[in-house]
């Protein structure tokens, strides 16, 4: 997610006129960078810096917390990025070294004890507003138990269980007193507003955290049309069948339950399975409940494949983490909309010829989101030490 930038050299000789800008390639798609969705994100991030509460007069700037436990140079480089970003708001950042990255102390056995000490002393400090652990550590259900030890008070990337609860059972909207370690039954129900620009909270609630790289997705999403505003909040991407490549628990998972929740028919292909989510109520009794709709994930047949699933998607998602991995652009979908999402392009470099749209990374705007997690984390936090402070 690191970016880079050419700074041009300068010349002794004198500078010569502009050359003339090419023109688009005729039928070829639109590009669109993460920095042009990421411009009104930011906008609404230093409205919300601005007031009181944020403020270094009145109130306590904000303070993000990264725990770096691997000498990893792509997660040094996330790192770095964050603690750009950050700067470049006002947000605090404070990044804590453990284990493999001391370089100080080498590669010390039984990094997880560091790396959890160290969450749970940023989870007590009054002064931290929200921490990020840089994975993968160790992989698997070691980093899966540490994403559960980070409060959720101050979880900004939306990995703890509550918040995947409250995701995968469509639960938008909580009360901010049930921020505690076991996930509440609390099912308000939404109220209808098509108008408004945010999923309007019922009195008395809040809007639940979401991970932040699904999260980025949609917002991209959003940007460029997928989700129709004419539709109600939670349907809003009715009609869509978008394929997800790559069904890990942090992306790919959350964000096809994300998607389905909110209406579209989500492919979700992975290295040995293709599944359906979908939120779309079966005709069998079985499937019906009392809770809230969410999705369903229904298995395909052994024989569907990646190219069945690209032939009929009007969105493709990608996020496999390996530099080879291509999705071949003879198979897309005629005008169909390409999001990558992994460190390395999973596109071929023609995707566009088929693509109506391709965004080629989200990794600003998934700052951007753990950034927005980071000052709503915060002033939940103010409402409950309100609530619990009055005497009524």
């Amino acid at each position: 997610m690191s970016t880079s930038t050419s700074t041009p050299t300068p010349s002794s000789t004198p500078t010569a006129a502009p050359a003339a800008k090419k023109p688009p390639t005729p039928g070829q798609g639109i590009l669109v960078p993460a920095s042009k969705v990421h411009t009104s994100v930011k906008t609404e991030l230093l409205n919300t810096l601005s007031q009181a509460e944020f403020s270094e007069n009145t109130g306590r700037i904000p303070k993000l917390v990264g725990i770096l436990a691997t000498d990893k140079e792509d997660a040094a480089n996330y790192a770095e990025f964050t603690r750009k970003s950050c700067t470049s708001l006002g947000i605090q950042y404070e990044l804590r070294l453990v284990g493999a990255a001391r370089k100080d102390q080498g590669d010390q056995p039984g990094v997880e004890i560091g790396v959890e000490e160290a969450i749970l002393e940023a989870n007590e400090e009054d002064g931290v507003d929200g921490i990020m652990v840089y994975y993968p550590i160790h992989g698997g259900s070691r980093d899966q138990y540490l994403q559960q030890c980070v409060s959720p008070l101050k979880d900004v990337e939306g990995l703890h269980h509550q918040f995947l609860f409250n995701l995968y059972h469509n639960i938008r909207h909580i009360s901010p007193s049930t921020l505690r370690p076991i996930p509440a039954s609390h099912l308000p129900t939404s109220t209808v507003n098509t108008n408004a620009t945010e999923d309007p909270a019922p009195p008395g609630t809040v809007k639940s955290i979401l991970p932040c790289t699904p999260l980025a997705i949609v917002k991209v999403l959003e940007f460029v049309g997928v989700y129709n505003k004419l539709l109600e909040w939670g349907d809003r991407a009715r009609g869509k069948v978008i394929t997800v490549i790559n069904r890990s628990e942090v992306v790919g998972r959350p964000l096809a339950a994300l998607l389905a929740n909110d209406g579209a028919r989500v492919l979700s292909v992975d290295i040995d399975s293709i599944v359906e989510f979908s939120k779309r109520p079966s005709t069998s009794e079985s499937h019906t409940s009392r809770y809230n709709p969410h999705h369903i994930m229904t298995p395909l047949p052994a024989d569907y494949t990646l190219q069945d699933a690209l032939r009929v998607s009007d969105v493709v998602i990608s996020a496999v983490p390996h530099k080879d991995y291509k999705v071949k652009t003879e198979w897309l979908k005629d005008g169909c909309i390409c999001v990558n999402v992994a460190g390395d392009k999973n596109f071929e470099a023609d995707v566009r010829d088929k693509a109506s749209i391709y965004v080629p990374s989200v990794g600003q705007m998934t700052i951007a989101m753990l950034q927005r997690n980071l000052l709503r984390l915060r002033k939940y936090r103010n409402l409950m030490q309100a609530q619990e402070e009055s005497p009524f």
